[in-house]
């Protein structure tokens, strides 16, 4: 048998770094990856007999009462998807955005707010907004630039309005509250909605056939009250999960599951409720908390044996080595979560870079609170960057077929500089957090 160990925790480490690249290039699912060169290592560094310590870190991760409101989210969102609860929520905003010039761009950053808000889900977002808000824009003349950009950028604030599943995850990770992760998080969230609406009106404004002249026919009374009635029940759903929340009635995991029996509730007012409505959400829901738990898995398990190496120890000296500045440490954090987040998912970075980042953080004097908040806007940025962010592949499985992935990519980079400017502001100003 090949004794790994005596390549040393250098050597070890890096040939852990080439064997994971090695695999991800050939295909496979980065949960499958990391569970077989975690399963690797800990045969060759320790024997066959230390398999067990590494199957008793996967259980603690799965078995965290929290990780219950991952479903209940997905759930949410799955069931959005499938109502006409965003189409009127999109129609009613048109109460409040009709008569800015850009208002249709503005009141499809406040939709993506108040879905967000809702479910915490980024992907059926941009999918509801690109069938929804897409089209529109584009039929009335809209850039198609701005247009592709605010529905990717806007249907991308699920990482960072609670309740977020990023936060979730990273508070699962690094061991910190999540309510506070949330309550943090509200106006970094919020300030991020504003930067895209600043954005909009200034280039609607100012530049030129950017979009259409603002509409100035009245609405009658009867049309707002009909407009208003789309409006109501989202906003509902909204203030019974975070007011539960925030008002320390119900804990992250119990106000998911008030979530999900709000928009049950909400599509059954409306009508629209079946079996077969609720059995499709329930297998989307199964499809995408399978892919979560089995990242989730395979990290635990690689995160494990690279403790038991010794790895994490030797990482955070490499890491901490670079400056005597703890500033410049941070940043160097957040340049290896950038680059990272080109290449892959958010759960998996959270995963397998949270343990080796978070004791870092505790010992040069950081709240770990605010470090989870300015991690869930990097990965704002990991979800619009070439050349996987998942936001433009999303956008384009329902996107007009003219419209090609290089344009979509093409489009957010001005999204992708506020979203750092953003991350930059955070790290400047940490106050915003409350922390």
């Amino acid at each position: 048998m090949l004794h790994l160990q005596s390549l040393g925790i250098e050597y070890g480490t890096l040939a852990m770094f080439v064997m994971l690249i090695g695999f991800l290039l050939t295909g496979m699912p980065l949960a499958f990856v990391t569970l077989l060169v975690a399963l690797l290592f800990t045969i060759g560094w320790f024997g066959p007999m230390a398999v067990p310590l590494i199957t008793s870190r996967v259980y603690s991760f799965v078995s965290s009462f929290v990780f219950v409101s991952v479903p209940m989210f997905v759930l949410m969102a799955a069931l959005l998807d499938r109502s006409g609860i965003a189409k009127d929520l999109f129609e009613a905003m048109r109460l409040f955005g009709g008569r800015l010039k850009g208002g249709v761009a503005v009141q499809t950053i406040f939709v993506a707010v108040i879905l967000a808000a809702m479910s915490g889900i980024i992907g059926g977002e941009i999918v509801l907004l690109g069938m929804i808000a897409l089209p529109q824009m584009l039929r009335q003349g809209y850039d198609k630039n701005l247009a592709i950009g605010v529905v990717c950028a806007g249907g991308s604030l699920g990482t960072m309005v609670p309740p977020s599943i990023v936060l979730i995850i990273y508070g699962l990770t690094a061991n910190v509250s999540i309510g506070d992760l949330f309550t943090s998080a509200f106006i970094p969230g919020f300030m991020l909605a504003g930067f895209y609406v600043a954005y909009v009106l200034f280039r609607c404004y100012f530049g030129k056939d950017i979009a259409p002249p603002p509409r100035t026919e009245t609405i009658p009374t009867e049309e707002k009250l009909r407009l208003l009635k789309g409006l109501f029940l989202p906003m509902v759903v909204v203030f019974c999960v975070l007011g539960s929340i925030y008002g320390g009635i119900a804990s992250v995991t119990e106000a998911s599951a008030v979530g999900v029996a709000g928009v049950i509730a909400s599509t059954m007012l409306r009508g629209e409720f079946s079996l077969s409505m609720l059995k499709g959400a329930a297998m989307q829901t199964l499809t995408t908390c399978g892919m979560i738990v089995w990242i989730g898995i395979g990290a635990s398990a690689l995160v494990g044996v690279f403790n038991l190496m010794g790895g994490i120890d030797f990482v955070s000296g490499l890491i901490t080595g670079i400056s005597d500045e703890p500033m410049v440490v941070i940043l160097f954090m957040m340049l290896i979560l950038f680059i990272l987040g080109m290449f892959l998912d958010w759960v998996g970075i959270a995963l397998l870079t949270m343990p080796i980042f978070v004791p870092i953080v505790k010992d040069l004097g950081f709240d770990p609170i605010w470090f989870g908040v300015v991690f869930a806007m990097n990965m704002q940025v990991s979800f619009l960057s070439p050349p996987f962010g998942p936001a433009a592949f999303y956008l384009k499985s329902v996107a007009p077929p003219d419209i090609s992935l290089g344009t979509i990519f093409k489009s957010l980079v001005p999204f992708i500089c506020l979203q750092v400017l953003a991350v930059a502001i955070l790290i400047i100003f940490p106050g915003i957090t409350g922390r």
